[in-house]
Parts: C-alpha cells; structure tokens; sequence
C-alpha cells in the first residue's frame, strides 16, 4: 500500500483529464483506481505489466510507468516510448533516493538522471514533475523543451 497525496492535486499535475487514451505500466492499484476515477468519461485506459508492453500495438497519449528500480528498466522505459503518440506525455514515477518505505534499495532506485539519459536520443525532455506519495516522485517528459 503506497500512502498517496492528494488525489487532486496528483490529477491536475499530471492533466490525467485531458488525455484521451491512457497506459498505465507497472501502477499499484491504488494509483490505477485515482487516475481512472480522474480520467475523462470517454477516456480509453489500458493497464499492462512491464514484461508485457510489447503486446501493446496502438499509441498512446498518456503514458505513466511505475519503475522503482533500475533492474529491467531501460526495456520497460523503451518499450514504452514506442506506444507514446507524437505530442503526447510520458511519466515514470520513481522512489525518491533518500526516503525510507519503499522496497527497492536506496542504491539500486531509478533516478531523475537516469531517466534523463534512457530519453537522451528519444528527442524527450524533462519538463514536469509531481509527487505521488511521500516516497514517490513522477517525472514528465515530451518533446517539447526542457525545464
């Protein structure tokens, strides 16, 4: 059980009410069933598992990946960049580094950074960032320009 913030304020830093069609990969329930009951009315949402992601053919506005750990990420985070549409938003959410809760180890947690780097030669920048939970940390990326 991940300790959310506020539901509202999740919803609107991450604009789930403007996008058209959702994947979620990796999500904990509790962030699934926010953001479905955020999401527009006409919204299509679809939840995958990372080793799954490339059983997803159709492209994406709204992609949110949940990727504590650096283990197996870069094919998750890969994976999922192919199925983002042009214009539209990837976020990872991530345990922050210095905060105790989450289960993967401070050491092996995915960082800002590294991100950074996966998204290098994808034309992504980093452009937005919302807390989750009081361990977790989402950072946006399009291809518009860098924060």
């Amino acid at each position: 059980m991940i300790p959310l913030r506020s539901s509202a304020e999740i919803l609107s830093r991450l604009e789930v009410a403007a996008a058209k069609r959702l994947l979620l990969v990796e999500c904990p329930p509790e962030l699934v069933e926010l953001l479905r009951g955020g999401a527009a009315e006409d919204a299509e949402i679809r939840e995958v598992a990372g080793e799954a992601i490339r059983s997803v053919k159709e492209p994406y506005d709204f992609i949110l990946v949940f990727q504590e750990s650096r283990v197996g990420s870069r094919s998750v985070i890969d994976g999922a960049v192919k199925r983002l549409e042009p214009g539209g938003r990837i976020w990872v959410a991530t345990a922050m580094r210095k905060v105790q809760g989450p289960r993967t180890a401070a050491a092996h947690r995915l960082e800002a950074g590294d991100l950074e780097k996966a998204f290098e030669k994808t034309g992504l920048r980093r452009d937005r960032e919302a807390r989750i939970s009081a361990w977790h940390v989402a950072y946006g990326f399009s291809r518009g320009e860098k924060a």
